[in-house]
């Protein structure tokens, strides 16, 4: 909770009956303080909850005054005999409690139990009007539980449940949800893809997200369940049987982490193109990994806080694409990343990309220029048979021959770009002009900027 007590269920009790299917104790619920410096108390059982059969686990209301707990349905009298191991078997059973004078009473079976389904692990959301439980009630997608949520309306009255469906259920079991604050349902299955056994997944329910599975460490080949996270404290806690197959209660500390949400579109059209290629790469532009699109055009990287990103698109019959992911600080980056179908890009017999400009007394290719570059590559290798003449410019600092071996330089350096990426000799050539065509006509009063607009390189369509 956010006063920092820990509710949680434990067989420690070995002087407790224990269970005949497996000989340990009866399952019952404790509670500790999570203090500030990261240490627990030492835990105490709630008495007032548990009872001779199994108890647990709970949520607790964010007034710290409502409980909802799992139980055997014994508490409720009803059970059935299970002659295998001579005993009688329960049902699980939902009940809520209320907090009087420090104490939990006023306990009470909630009216969506069933004689023939388990309703168990409850989950309060914030605002106390959202259960959310998981059952094999009639219903569920599989043989096994789903997880479904119910409108809490006071005075032990509730709506008709509702299976969260296939975003979040499967054929196999879901168990063990837990809302947090902002929406985030965290949850475990066997039936979605994952590490093995039980798997740790969450959705973002608040914004119609899609469930993901939180990844190792948190999930392991074992079983993984019953997590839980206080975004105040932000810190987690979940439960797991991967150190010699005993049940423990693990802490989780998240890493600070931005989603980064893509989407590929058609700059024309905005249409979504499915299948497009993105590589996310680092500050230095290395790249760091490779996915592609789904039928939405959508993708997800999660990338570290406080580092910047690109991101380079691409996909048949488009221009590729540089995009630029900021630093931020948790929390989420959208990034439209919007392509230009290559027709778009030959306009009256001349290919239009952004300016490629060189720097002062220069000829090498910039990054910057490399970029633009890219988009000629891909527009000529889907037009097999384009021809195009480069054509180079310098502005009118230094002699008219100095110039023009200049320009003849930075042409020859853009067509030897080109042909580095595979396109054949014949379809490319080049040549300096110099100084005699440039952009801005400002003689010897020009600025630096329209120097610059002056040194550039064009791409005259010879053949199409």
């Amino acid at each position: 909770t956010d006063e920092g007590t820990l509710y949680f269920t434990s067989s420690r009790n070995v002087a407790r009956k224990t269970y005949g299917r497996n000989e340990e104790p009866f399952l019952d619920m404790y509670q500790a303080t999570y203090n500030s410096n990261g240490t627990l108390s030492d835990p105490t059982p709630i008495s007032e909850i548990n009872t001779k059969y199994h108890d647990g686990p709970a949520s607790v209301t964010a007034d710290g005054n409502t409980m909802y707990f799992a139980s055997e349905s014994f508490k409720a009298g009803e059970s059935e005999k299970d002659g295998s191991v001579k005993q009688k078997t329960g049902l699980i059973y939902l009940y809520s409690a209320t907090k009087e004078d420090g104490k939990w009473g006023n306990i009470k079976s909630v009216p969506f139990n069933g004689r023939t389904w388990s309703t168990g692990n409850p989950s309060i959301s914030k605002d106390g009007k959202t259960l959310y439980f998981a059952s094999n009630m009639k219903g569920s997608m599989g043989g096994s539980t789903d997880i479904w949520k119910v409108e809490v309306k006071g005075n032990n009255t509730y709506g008709t449940p509702v299976n969260l469906g296939p975003k979040v259920n499967t054929e196999g079991s879901e168990n063990f949800p837990s809302i947090t604050d902002d929406g985030k349902l965290y949850f475990s299955s066997n039936g979605k893809e994952g590490f093995g056994a039980l798997d740790i997944f969450v959705i973002d329910l608040a914004n119609n997200g899609e469930a993901m599975n939180v990844g190792a460490p948190v999930n392991t080949e074992k079983d993984d369940f019953a997590f839980s996270f206080n975004t105040k404290m932000n810190v987690g806690f979940f439960s797991s049987n991967r150190q010699d197959g005993v049940d423990n209660i693990y802490k989780a500390i998240p890493v600070c982490g931005v989603d980064v949400n893509v989407i590929v579109r058609n700059a024309k059209t905005q249409k979504p193109l499915t299948n497009a290629k993105v590589a996310i790469l680092d500050e230095k532009l290395n790249v760091i990994e490779s996915r592609v699109t789904d039928a939405n055009g959508k993708l997800l990287y999660n990338v570290d806080c406080d580092r910047a990103y690109a991101l380079q698109a691409s996909a048949d019959g488009y221009v590729r694409g540089s995009f630029t992911v900021t630093k931020a600080r948790g929390g989420k980056v959208d990034i439209a990343a919007d392509l230009t179908p290559i027709d778009n890009i030959i306009v009256n017999g001349v290919v239009v990309l952004s300016d490629i400009y060189f720097e002062y007394d220069k000829s090498n290719i910039t990054q910057e220029g490399a970029a633009e570059l890219d988009k000629l590559v891909e527009a000529m290798r889907s037009n097999a048979t384009m021809t195009l003449m480069v054509k180079a410019h310098t502005d009118s600092r230094g002699s008219d021959e100095y110039n023009l071996n200049l320009s003849d330089n930075r042409a020859l350096a853009t067509v030897q770009y080109v042909l580095s990426k595979g396109i054949d000799k014949s379809r490319i050539s080049g040549k300096g002009y110099g100084e005699s065509e440039p952009k801005v006509k400002c003689g010897d009063n020009c600025t630096e900027e329209q120097h610059a607009q002056n040194r550039r390189i064009e791409f005259i369509v010879v053949k199409k």
